[in-house]
């Protein structure tokens, strides 16, 4: 008798060969989405000009560049993760620079020097992070660097002073000289990582109950520690940094975290309760947390100050109708002086613009932008090889996701307007690159669930 082995890919099929179809696949949606941004580059060029844009040959380079630069990264450093990923976020972004490209035409280069910056972020990250389970080991200096990154702001040297801020009076900004930078946004993504290291560490603390009372085991009481640290954390940064938005996004992610990890629904309702007593409590401390949601609950009793944009928000909407007047075609054109119909229109409230030119047509496929790059994160934290990569991942796709339902929520008056950033698609360089870091270590985890590691080749025993 002798042994004979036939070949693993006879048997098993090779990883490669998935891994190779997965980055076809994103190859052909990557090429879809840079034709996608290029005519919609050409439309508003067409709009407003009546001509082809002077720049329409570094237009087709710098979307063929990025788009065989980001195939080969992803080859080399993550082959096997999902192929959707990254090209609807690069749709969004291009849409998003379109967008700004058609209302404030001085901001757009800035926006694409930023992506680039994005890009680069993402594979330095890839490639630091060979395995994301590493970065567990360091939850505590990650959470001193992101308790730097949260009170960076309000530092008196960097930080922005309220007489430097725009008008909604919000302290977020740090300058360097001429270059100025958002550390919050760096810092949401490592309270994340901390969030999941930590909750993978006290699982049996929060979930198995200890205390007796009466004829019940409740959990010990200092599973609720970590509850009150966060809600005093997200009070700070209202009163601190006037930013609710924030405090609201950090803590909505804190609590998915625990109840994935629980699987208790009081520890969220506790939560909630905790949240929304401070900012009540807020609301009577702070004039801009008060009228913003004034603003929200009646903004025609301010229409030309304050209530000024959420109502001009609304009037884009209703002049998109269906299928919109057009790229180029909307009134909102923040570049005409004196005729500033939308104000901020390339950032907080661009979802707006997106309305009237593309109308509700074009919102949906917006969204569903966003949908398909949360269900992807989604699956990757299912199929995720460790637990605390799981909450990771989990918590990284309800930041992405809930940053962007709050943004389109507060300009459609469904909450109040809390000035964040549309995830790719506003205008803002920090918030552009933390959301590229974000998607990296979204493509690692995912890389990591889908690869299958390469099976000894199986014996077969035959006779001669």
């Amino acid at each position: 008798m002798t042994r004979r082995a036939l070949p693993r890919r006879a048997i098993f099929g090779t990883p490669s060969r998935w891994a190779r179809a997965r980055r076809r696949s994103e190859l052909g949606l990557l090429i879809v989405a840079s034709v996608m941004v290029l005519f919609a580059a050409l439309l508003v060029s067409l709009a407003l000009s009546d001509a082809l844009p002077a720049n329409a040959l570094k237009i087709v380079l710098t979307m063929v560049g990025l788009t065989l630069g980001l195939q080969i990264v992803n080859r080399r450093l993550v082959p096997d993760a999902d192929p959707v990923i990254m090209p609807v976020a690069l749709a969004l972004n291009g849409i998003g620079y379109v967008m700004i490209e058609a209302l404030d035409p001085g901001h757009a280069g800035q926006q694409v020097a930023w992506m680039v910056l994005g890009l680069v972020a993402y594979t330095i990250v890839l490639a630091a992070v060979k395995r994301s389970r590493d970065l567990e080991r360091y939850r505590y200096l990650i959470l001193a660097a992101a308790f730097l990154m949260l009170v960076a702001p309000l530092f008196p040297v960097i930080g922005r002073s309220p007489a430097n801020q725009n008008a909604y009076g919000a302290k977020l900004w740090v300058s360097f000289h001429s270059i100025s930078f958002q550390p919050v946004e760096i810092g949401k993504l490592l309270l994340v990582l901390f969030f999941a290291s930590y909750f993978v560490e006290k699982r049996e603390l929060l979930t198995i109950p200890t205390r007796r009372v009466g004829d019940h085991l409740l959990p010990d009481l200092r599973a609720f520690g970590p509850i009150a640290v966060a809600w005093v954390l997200s009070l700070l940064v209202i009163l601190a940094e006037h930013d609710i938005g924030f405090s609201l996004l950090v803590f909505a992610v804190f609590l998915t975290l625990l109840w994935i990890t629980t699987g208790r629904w009081a520890y969220v309702l506790i939560g909630l309760v905790l949240f929304a007593a401070g900012a009540y409590f807020a609301s009577h401390l702070l004039t801009q947390v008060n009228d913003r949601i004034s603003i929200w609950l009646n903004p025609w009793s301010q229409a030309q100050s304050g209530g000024y944009q959420p109502i001009q928000g609304e009037l884009a909407f209703g002049r998109g109708g269906l299928w919109g007047s057009g790229l180029g075609l909307g009134l909102v054109q923040i570049n005409t002086p004196g005729n500033v119909v939308l104000p901020v229109a390339t950032s907080d409230y661009i979802f707006a613009a997106i309305g009237e030119e593309l109308g509700l047509v074009g919102t949906v496929a917006l969204l569903v932008g966003y949908v398909l790059i949360v269900g992807s994160g989604l699956r990757a934290g299912l199929r995720a090889r460790s637990e605390f990569a799981k909450l990771a991942a989990v918590g990284l796709t309800v930041t992405l996701g809930f940053q962007a339902f709050i943004i389109m929520a507060g300009v459609t008056r469904l909450l109040p307007d809390t000035g964040m950033t549309l995830p790719f698609v506003s205008y803002g360089g920090s918030s552009l690159v933390a959301n590229y870091i974000l998607l990296a270590l979204l493509m690692r985890i995912s890389n990591e669930g889908n690869h299958v590691p390469a099976a000894p080749p199986t014996p077969i025993w035959t006779t001669q």
